[in-house]
């Protein structure tokens, strides 16, 4: 199982994402992922920094890590603007980009009203989740954030990994019966534990939140 952070990206400048993908890197850990949000959840007046320029400075930076918005939500740009932003991603990181896409929910779809984009019905958002998949996954590895049944059954039709977010190890196991699965979330009480759990459900990646202590997820891989 591959180890994974996301970088906090609700800031002002990159300073503290560019520091924590360093510490990452020196860590070992498999690779680093960035919020694709106008807006930290909730709080319209915070910043928040675009995930692609970021991830291609840590690329050029740390040339072992694998990147990845963690997810790139379909509908904040046209489908074939996505893919090329992907394609320009992974020149700079040949071999170590993943398209992670996901339809965003009602939770993010105020992002999109406040920005005059318009928040489709959830078939259409599929329908651009499956234009801009069957763009990149001859290209990258893609992932597809977990949703209904209908978006679940979508990745296994495309033949690409579902991601969840903040599941029991239980779900990702059950979804790992069908295809590759894997887990992004945040730091639960009982760390260890979870990995295990996430490890036995053969979650391919856990990726947790910028609230992470990095040495506690090199510890968990030293011991195993």
């Amino acid at each position: 199982m591959k180890l994974g952070v996301l970088l906090p990206t609700f800031r002002e400048g990159a300073r503290d994402a560019l520091e924590f993908a360093s510490v990452a890197a020196d860590a070992g850990l498999d690779g680093v992922f960035a919020y694709d949000h106008l807006w930290p959840m909730g709080s319209p007046q915070r910043p928040s920094l675009a995930p692609f320029p970021l991830l291609a400075s840590v690329a050029r930076r740390h040339e072992h890590l694998w990147v990845g918005p963690l997810v790139a939500r379909v509908g904040l740009v046209s489908s074939q603007h996505l893919i090329e932003e992907f394609t320009t991603l992974a020149s700079w990181a040949p071999g170590r980009v993943i398209a992670a896409l996901g339809t965003g929910d009602r939770l993010s779809a105020q992002e999109n009203i406040a920005y005059g984009l318009g928040y489709p019905e959830a078939d259409e958002r599929r329908r651009l989740l499956r234009e801009a998949a069957m763009g990149l996954r001859e290209h990258v590895p893609v992932w597809i954030g977990a949703g209904g049944e209908a978006t679940n059954s979508l990745a296994r039709e495309l033949d690409v990994e579902i991601n969840v977010w903040d599941a029991a190890p239980a779900r990702v196991a059950a979804l790992s019966t069908s295809g590759p699965t894997n887990w992004a979330g945040p730091v639960p009480e009982d760390l260890f534990a979870t990995l295990d759990a996430l490890r036995d459900a053969k979650a391919t990646w856990a990726v947790f939140s910028p609230q992470i202590e990095i040495d506690r997820l090199k510890s968990w891989r030293d011991a195993r």
